[in-house]
Protein backbone atom coordinates (compact mmCIF):
# COMPACT_ATOMS: atom_id res chain seq x y z
CA UNK A 1 0.00 0.00 0.00
CA UNK A 2 1.05 3.36 -0.50
CA UNK A 3 2.27 5.71 2.23
CA UNK A 4 -0.14 8.43 3.56
CA UNK A 5 1.23 12.25 4.37
CA UNK A 6 0.62 13.90 7.90
CA UNK A 7 0.77 16.72 9.67
CA UNK A 8 4.20 16.26 11.11
CA UNK A 9 7.63 16.25 9.31
CA UNK A 10 9.03 12.99 7.99
CA UNK A 11 12.01 11.10 9.49
CA UNK A 12 14.73 10.74 7.15
CA UNK A 13 12.76 13.61 4.99
CA UNK A 14 13.94 17.34 6.80
CA UNK A 15 13.26 18.93 2.78
CA UNK A 16 9.16 18.10 3.26
CA UNK A 17 8.17 19.41 6.81
CA UNK A 18 4.57 21.71 6.74
CA UNK A 19 2.71 19.09 4.68
CA UNK A 20 -1.10 20.38 4.20
CA UNK A 21 -2.79 18.14 7.11
CA UNK A 22 -5.81 15.99 5.22
CA UNK A 23 -4.00 12.99 4.45
CA UNK A 24 -2.56 11.64 1.25
CA UNK A 25 -1.40 8.65 0.02
CA UNK A 26 2.21 9.43 -1.00
CA UNK A 27 3.95 6.79 -3.80
CA UNK A 28 7.61 5.73 -2.69
CA UNK A 29 9.91 5.10 -6.08
CA UNK A 30 7.12 5.83 -8.36
CA UNK A 31 8.06 5.64 -11.99
CA UNK A 32 6.58 8.68 -14.18
CA UNK A 33 5.61 5.42 -16.28
CA UNK A 34 2.74 5.02 -14.08
CA UNK A 35 0.79 8.31 -15.28
CA UNK A 36 2.33 8.45 -18.79
CA UNK A 37 -0.38 8.54 -21.10
CA UNK A 38 0.33 6.24 -23.61
CA UNK A 39 0.14 8.81 -26.61
CA UNK A 40 2.76 10.74 -25.02
CA UNK A 41 5.19 8.03 -25.05
CA UNK A 42 4.01 7.15 -28.61
CA UNK A 43 4.82 11.06 -29.74
CA UNK A 44 8.16 11.12 -28.12
CA UNK A 45 9.20 8.28 -29.76
CA UNK A 46 8.04 9.40 -33.19
CA UNK A 47 9.73 12.85 -32.46
CA UNK A 48 13.15 11.27 -31.54
CA UNK A 49 13.28 9.42 -34.51
CA UNK A 50 11.91 12.44 -36.64
CA UNK A 51 15.15 13.28 -39.33
CA UNK A 52 17.48 16.19 -37.75
CA UNK A 53 15.86 16.10 -34.36
CA UNK A 54 18.73 14.88 -32.78
CA UNK A 55 20.91 16.97 -34.52
CA UNK A 56 18.99 19.93 -33.37
CA UNK A 57 18.48 18.59 -29.69
CA UNK A 58 22.37 18.27 -29.05
CA UNK A 59 23.04 21.49 -30.93
CA UNK A 60 20.80 23.17 -29.01
CA UNK A 61 21.06 21.95 -25.79
CA UNK A 62 24.82 22.94 -26.04
CA UNK A 63 23.58 26.33 -26.89
CA UNK A 64 20.60 27.41 -24.97
CA UNK A 65 21.87 30.27 -22.36
CA UNK A 66 19.83 28.37 -19.11
CA UNK A 67 22.35 29.83 -16.70
CA UNK A 68 20.36 33.46 -18.02
CA UNK A 69 17.27 31.66 -17.88
CA UNK A 70 17.71 31.47 -13.94
CA UNK A 71 19.57 34.75 -13.51
CA UNK A 72 15.80 36.27 -15.56
CA UNK A 73 13.83 34.25 -13.05
CA UNK A 74 15.60 34.87 -10.07
CA UNK A 75 16.19 38.91 -10.95
CA UNK A 76 12.19 39.59 -12.21
CA UNK A 77 10.11 37.01 -10.57
CA UNK A 78 9.11 36.32 -7.12
CA UNK A 79 11.31 32.86 -5.44
CA UNK A 80 8.97 30.73 -4.18
CA UNK A 81 9.90 29.77 -0.14
CA UNK A 82 8.74 29.70 3.62
CA UNK A 83 8.89 33.63 3.40
CA UNK A 84 7.44 34.34 0.15
CA UNK A 85 4.27 32.55 -1.34
CA UNK A 86 4.74 30.16 1.62
CA UNK A 87 1.72 28.05 0.81
CA UNK A 88 2.68 27.25 -2.58
CA UNK A 89 6.39 26.54 -1.33
CA UNK A 90 3.95 23.94 1.16
CA UNK A 91 1.82 22.51 -2.19
CA UNK A 92 5.17 22.09 -4.07
CA UNK A 93 6.79 19.98 -0.96
CA UNK A 94 3.65 18.12 -0.73
CA UNK A 95 3.85 17.41 -4.34
CA UNK A 96 7.51 16.38 -4.23
CA UNK A 97 7.05 14.13 -1.45
CA UNK A 98 4.02 11.96 -2.68
CA UNK A 99 5.66 11.56 -6.00
CA UNK A 100 8.87 10.76 -4.31
CA UNK A 101 10.86 13.45 -6.03
CA UNK A 102 14.20 13.65 -4.01
CA UNK A 103 15.10 17.53 -5.09
CA UNK A 104 12.38 20.03 -4.99
CA UNK A 105 13.23 22.30 -7.83
CA UNK A 106 13.24 26.18 -7.78
CA UNK A 107 9.65 27.57 -8.20
CA UNK A 108 8.98 31.21 -9.19
CA UNK A 109 5.71 33.37 -9.53
CA UNK A 110 6.05 35.97 -12.10
CA UNK A 111 3.76 38.75 -12.57
CA UNK A 112 1.52 38.14 -15.98
CA UNK A 113 -2.90 37.94 -15.77
CA UNK A 114 -3.02 34.98 -18.05
CA UNK A 115 -3.12 31.65 -16.01
CA UNK A 116 -0.17 29.85 -16.87
CA UNK A 117 2.23 27.02 -15.38
CA UNK A 118 5.37 25.71 -17.32
CA UNK A 119 8.21 23.54 -16.00
CA UNK A 120 11.15 24.21 -17.83
CA UNK A 121 15.13 23.80 -17.81
CA UNK A 122 17.95 21.52 -19.70
CA UNK A 123 19.93 20.35 -16.57
CA UNK A 124 17.38 21.26 -14.32
CA UNK A 125 13.45 21.77 -13.96
CA UNK A 126 12.03 25.50 -12.91
CA UNK A 127 8.51 25.31 -12.26
CA UNK A 128 6.76 28.95 -13.07
CA UNK A 129 3.27 30.05 -12.40
CA UNK A 130 1.98 33.59 -13.42
CA UNK A 131 -0.08 35.99 -10.47
CA UNK A 132 -3.19 35.21 -13.08
CA UNK A 133 -3.10 31.37 -11.96
CA UNK A 134 -2.34 32.16 -8.53
CA UNK A 135 -5.53 34.36 -8.45
CA UNK A 136 -7.72 32.18 -10.51
CA UNK A 137 -7.45 28.96 -8.17
CA UNK A 138 -8.45 28.03 -4.50
CA UNK A 139 -5.83 26.08 -2.57
CA UNK A 140 -7.07 22.42 -3.85
CA UNK A 141 -6.91 23.36 -7.31
CA UNK A 142 -3.81 24.99 -7.31
CA UNK A 143 -2.15 21.77 -5.90
CA UNK A 144 -3.68 19.69 -8.95
CA UNK A 145 -1.36 22.65 -10.89
CA UNK A 146 1.35 22.11 -8.78
CA UNK A 147 1.66 18.56 -8.80
CA UNK A 148 1.00 18.74 -12.56
CA UNK A 149 3.90 20.19 -12.92
CA UNK A 150 6.15 18.43 -10.78
CA UNK A 151 4.99 15.54 -12.98
CA UNK A 152 6.53 17.08 -15.82
CA UNK A 153 9.63 17.21 -13.77
CA UNK A 154 9.68 13.69 -12.88
CA UNK A 155 8.62 12.54 -16.46
CA UNK A 156 11.94 15.12 -17.83
CA UNK A 157 9.51 17.06 -19.97
CA UNK A 158 11.79 20.12 -19.48
CA UNK A 159 14.24 19.84 -21.39
CA UNK A 160 11.55 19.32 -24.56
CA UNK A 161 9.69 22.11 -23.42
CA UNK A 162 12.47 24.55 -23.09
CA UNK A 163 14.04 23.47 -26.64
CA UNK A 164 9.80 24.05 -28.25
CA UNK A 165 9.72 27.60 -26.62
CA UNK A 166 13.46 28.36 -28.38
CA UNK A 167 12.58 27.29 -31.66
CA UNK A 168 9.29 28.63 -31.63
CA UNK A 169 10.71 32.04 -30.89
CA UNK A 170 13.64 30.90 -33.99
CA UNK A 171 11.07 30.03 -36.45
CA UNK A 172 9.35 33.55 -36.37
CA UNK A 173 13.16 35.19 -36.75
CA UNK A 174 14.07 32.86 -39.67
CA UNK A 175 10.22 33.30 -41.09
CA UNK A 176 11.99 35.06 -44.22
CA UNK A 177 14.29 31.93 -45.16
CA UNK A 178 11.96 29.61 -46.42
CA UNK A 179 13.99 26.18 -46.39
CA UNK A 180 15.32 27.51 -43.05
CA UNK A 181 11.60 28.15 -41.78
CA UNK A 182 10.50 24.85 -43.14
CA UNK A 183 12.87 22.96 -41.63
CA UNK A 184 12.29 24.38 -37.89
CA UNK A 185 8.83 23.98 -38.44
CA UNK A 186 9.00 20.42 -38.64
CA UNK A 187 10.18 19.63 -35.82
CA UNK A 188 8.27 22.62 -33.66
CA UNK A 189 4.93 20.60 -35.06
CA UNK A 190 6.26 17.72 -33.80
CA UNK A 191 7.49 19.11 -30.68
CA UNK A 192 3.79 20.78 -30.04
CA UNK A 193 1.96 17.07 -31.19
CA UNK A 194 4.34 15.44 -28.39
CA UNK A 195 3.61 18.50 -25.86
CA UNK A 196 -0.05 17.87 -26.02
CA UNK A 197 -0.04 14.93 -25.33
CA UNK A 198 2.26 15.36 -22.42
CA UNK A 199 -0.16 17.49 -20.60
CA UNK A 200 -2.50 14.32 -20.56
CA UNK A 201 0.10 12.99 -18.69
CA UNK A 202 0.89 15.74 -16.19
CA UNK A 203 -2.83 15.92 -15.89
CA UNK A 204 -2.86 12.57 -14.33
CA UNK A 205 0.45 13.33 -12.08
CA UNK A 206 -1.64 16.33 -10.68
CA UNK A 207 -4.70 13.99 -9.94
CA UNK A 208 -1.76 11.78 -7.91
CA UNK A 209 -0.70 14.84 -6.08
CA UNK A 210 -4.27 16.83 -5.32
CA UNK A 211 -6.20 13.00 -5.38
CA UNK A 212 -9.16 15.20 -5.54
CA UNK A 213 -10.88 14.75 -9.06
CA UNK A 214 -13.07 17.33 -8.43
CA UNK A 215 -11.06 19.91 -7.67
CA UNK A 216 -8.98 18.97 -10.96
CA UNK A 217 -12.09 19.52 -12.86
CA UNK A 218 -13.00 22.82 -11.45
CA UNK A 219 -9.65 24.07 -12.22
CA UNK A 220 -9.59 23.37 -16.14
CA UNK A 221 -13.14 24.67 -15.87
CA UNK A 222 -12.18 27.81 -14.92
CA UNK A 223 -9.11 28.05 -17.15
CA UNK A 224 -11.58 27.66 -20.20
CA UNK A 225 -14.40 30.01 -18.65
CA UNK A 226 -12.90 32.65 -15.85
CA UNK A 227 -13.65 32.45 -11.94
CA UNK A 228 -17.28 31.87 -12.62
CA UNK A 229 -17.90 28.40 -11.28
CA UNK A 230 -21.59 29.21 -9.90
CA UNK A 231 -22.20 29.70 -13.55
CA UNK A 232 -20.60 26.48 -14.87
CA UNK A 233 -21.82 22.53 -14.44
CA UNK A 234 -19.14 19.79 -14.43
CA UNK A 235 -21.69 17.65 -16.15
CA UNK A 236 -22.30 19.81 -19.04
CA UNK A 237 -18.62 21.00 -19.39
CA UNK A 238 -17.97 16.94 -20.30
CA UNK A 239 -20.83 16.96 -22.12
CA UNK A 240 -19.16 19.79 -24.63
CA UNK A 241 -16.26 17.23 -24.81
CA UNK A 242 -18.27 14.43 -26.47
CA UNK A 243 -19.88 16.74 -28.56
CA UNK A 244 -16.49 18.08 -29.67
CA UNK A 245 -15.86 14.50 -30.35
CA UNK A 246 -18.53 12.70 -32.05
CA UNK A 247 -20.29 16.02 -33.73
CA UNK A 248 -19.96 16.61 -37.55
CA UNK A 249 -18.81 14.85 -40.49
CA UNK A 250 -14.83 14.55 -41.99
CA UNK A 251 -15.14 18.07 -42.63
CA UNK A 252 -14.94 19.09 -38.85
CA UNK A 253 -12.71 16.05 -38.22
CA UNK A 254 -10.50 17.68 -40.37
CA UNK A 255 -10.97 21.50 -38.82
CA UNK A 256 -10.36 20.10 -35.53
CA UNK A 257 -6.78 18.91 -36.53
CA UNK A 258 -6.42 22.33 -38.05
CA UNK A 259 -7.73 23.88 -35.08
CA UNK A 260 -5.14 22.05 -32.63
CA UNK A 261 -1.54 22.04 -34.83
CA UNK A 262 -0.82 25.56 -33.37
CA UNK A 263 -1.85 24.81 -29.75
CA UNK A 264 0.99 23.42 -26.80
CA UNK A 265 -2.43 22.23 -25.21
CA UNK A 266 -5.03 19.78 -25.70
CA UNK A 267 -8.48 21.37 -25.69
CA UNK A 268 -9.79 21.86 -22.25
CA UNK A 269 -13.00 20.02 -22.45
CA UNK A 270 -10.97 17.31 -24.23
CA UNK A 271 -8.57 17.08 -20.77
CA UNK A 272 -11.23 17.01 -18.30
CA UNK A 273 -12.84 13.93 -20.31
CA UNK A 274 -9.25 12.65 -20.77
CA UNK A 275 -8.50 12.93 -16.88
CA UNK A 276 -12.01 11.60 -15.63
CA UNK A 277 -11.95 8.47 -18.06
CA UNK A 278 -8.76 7.57 -16.52
CA UNK A 279 -9.54 9.08 -12.89
CA UNK A 280 -12.58 6.33 -13.34
CA UNK A 281 -10.18 3.29 -14.47
CA UNK A 282 -9.04 0.11 -13.11
CA UNK A 283 -5.53 1.62 -13.43
CA UNK A 284 -5.62 4.38 -11.39
CA UNK A 285 -7.31 2.20 -8.35
CA UNK A 286 -4.74 0.10 -8.43
CA UNK A 287 -2.14 2.92 -8.11
CA UNK A 288 -4.09 4.18 -5.75
CA UNK A 289 -4.09 0.88 -3.57
CA UNK A 290 -0.25 0.71 -4.14
CA UNK A 291 0.27 -0.95 -7.32
CA UNK A 292 2.17 1.06 -9.80
CA UNK A 293 5.84 0.24 -11.38
CA UNK A 294 9.11 1.65 -9.71
CA UNK A 295 11.98 3.91 -10.88
CA UNK A 296 14.21 0.89 -10.27
CA UNK A 297 12.33 -1.06 -12.92
CA UNK A 298 12.64 1.11 -15.63
CA UNK A 299 15.99 0.15 -16.55
CA UNK A 300 13.90 -3.45 -17.71
CA UNK A 301 11.35 -2.09 -20.09
CA UNK A 302 12.54 -1.53 -23.24
CA UNK A 303 11.18 1.10 -25.84
CA UNK A 304 10.09 -1.02 -27.92
CA UNK A 305 7.70 -2.64 -25.12
CA UNK A 306 6.22 0.85 -24.15
CA UNK A 307 5.61 1.90 -28.00
CA UNK A 308 3.72 -2.01 -28.49
CA UNK A 309 1.42 -1.01 -25.64
CA UNK A 310 0.99 2.82 -26.64
CA UNK A 311 0.21 1.25 -30.25
CA UNK A 312 -1.98 -1.40 -28.40
CA UNK A 313 -3.86 1.74 -26.64
CA UNK A 314 -4.06 4.07 -29.98
CA UNK A 315 -6.08 1.52 -31.90
CA UNK A 316 -8.65 0.64 -28.79
CA UNK A 317 -8.77 4.88 -28.70
CA UNK A 318 -9.44 4.23 -32.79
CA UNK A 319 -12.05 1.46 -32.13
CA UNK A 320 -14.34 3.46 -29.23
CA UNK A 321 -13.51 6.92 -31.08
CA UNK A 322 -17.06 8.96 -32.03
CA UNK A 323 -15.06 11.18 -34.45
CA UNK A 324 -16.37 10.66 -38.03
CA UNK A 325 -12.61 10.19 -39.12
CA UNK A 326 -11.73 8.20 -36.39
CA UNK A 327 -14.79 5.98 -37.44
CA UNK A 328 -13.35 5.73 -40.67
CA UNK A 329 -9.87 4.60 -40.02
CA UNK A 330 -11.63 1.99 -38.06
CA UNK A 331 -14.08 0.64 -40.94
CA UNK A 332 -10.58 1.00 -43.01
CA UNK A 333 -8.65 -1.15 -40.99
CA UNK A 334 -11.82 -3.37 -39.93
CA UNK A 335 -12.34 -4.05 -44.01
CA UNK A 336 -15.39 -2.17 -45.01
CA UNK A 337 -16.40 -2.16 -48.66
CA UNK A 338 -16.98 1.25 -51.21
CA UNK A 339 -14.53 3.20 -48.92
CA UNK A 340 -15.16 6.33 -51.63
CA UNK A 341 -19.19 6.30 -50.92
CA UNK A 342 -17.89 6.07 -46.93
CA UNK A 343 -15.67 9.17 -47.74
CA UNK A 344 -18.32 11.17 -49.87
CA UNK A 345 -20.67 10.70 -48.01
CA UNK A 346 -18.78 11.91 -44.21
CA UNK A 347 -17.53 14.77 -46.20
CA UNK A 348 -21.63 15.49 -46.51
CA UNK A 349 -21.80 13.89 -49.77
CA UNK A 350 -19.93 15.98 -52.15
CA UNK A 351 -23.51 17.38 -53.27
CA UNK A 352 -25.40 14.51 -52.13
CA UNK A 353 -24.55 12.97 -55.65
CA UNK A 354 -24.24 9.14 -55.56
CA UNK A 355 -22.41 6.65 -57.79
CA UNK A 356 -24.14 5.59 -60.87
CA UNK A 357 -23.06 2.70 -61.21
CA UNK A 358 -25.96 1.00 -58.85
CA UNK A 359 -26.95 0.99 -55.06
CA UNK A 360 -23.76 0.57 -52.31
CA UNK A 361 -22.06 -2.99 -52.44
CA UNK A 362 -20.73 -2.11 -48.54
CA UNK A 363 -21.89 -2.30 -45.90
CA UNK A 364 -24.24 0.55 -44.35
CA UNK A 365 -22.87 3.18 -42.38
CA UNK A 366 -21.32 2.00 -39.47
CA UNK A 367 -20.60 -1.64 -40.00
CA UNK A 368 -17.19 -2.95 -38.53
CA UNK A 369 -16.18 0.53 -36.36
CA UNK A 370 -16.71 -1.12 -33.02
CA UNK A 371 -18.57 0.25 -29.90
CA UNK A 372 -18.41 3.95 -30.04
CA UNK A 373 -19.04 4.70 -26.53
CA UNK A 374 -15.70 6.37 -24.94
CA UNK A 375 -14.73 9.87 -25.30
CA UNK A 376 -12.06 10.29 -24.13
CA UNK A 377 -4.57 26.86 -21.64
CA UNK A 378 -3.38 28.82 -21.71
CA UNK A 379 0.30 28.83 -22.68
CA UNK A 380 2.50 31.81 -23.18
CA UNK A 381 3.68 30.69 -26.53
CA UNK A 382 0.64 31.57 -28.61
CA UNK A 383 -2.18 29.39 -27.39
CA UNK A 384 -3.47 31.53 -24.34
CA UNK A 385 -1.80 29.56 -21.73
CA UNK A 386 -0.92 25.18 -18.86
CA UNK A 387 -4.13 25.23 -20.70
CA UNK A 388 -2.83 26.70 -17.57
CA UNK A 389 0.05 25.44 -17.57
CA UNK A 390 -1.28 23.21 -16.20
Amino acid sequence: MPESTDNGNHDGNENHENLPGRNRRRFPGISSRTYEHPADRSALVALRKLSGFDTVFKALSALLPERSLRLLFLSDSVRVSDAQFAHLNVMLRDACYILDLEKVPPMYVTQNPVPNAMCIGLDEPIIVVTTGLVELLDEEEMRAVVGHEVGHALSGHAVYRTILLFLTNLALKVAWIPLGNVAIMAIVTALREWFRKSELSADRAGLLVGQDLKASMRGLMKIAGGNHLHEMNVDAFLEQAEEYEAGGDLRDSVLKIMNVLPRTHPFTTVRAAELKKWAESRDYQRIMDGHYPRRDEDKDTSVSDSFRQSASTYASDVRNSKDPLMKLVADIAGGAGDLGGRVRRGFGGFGNSRPADGPDSGPADGANSGPADGPERPAQDGDGGTGAGK
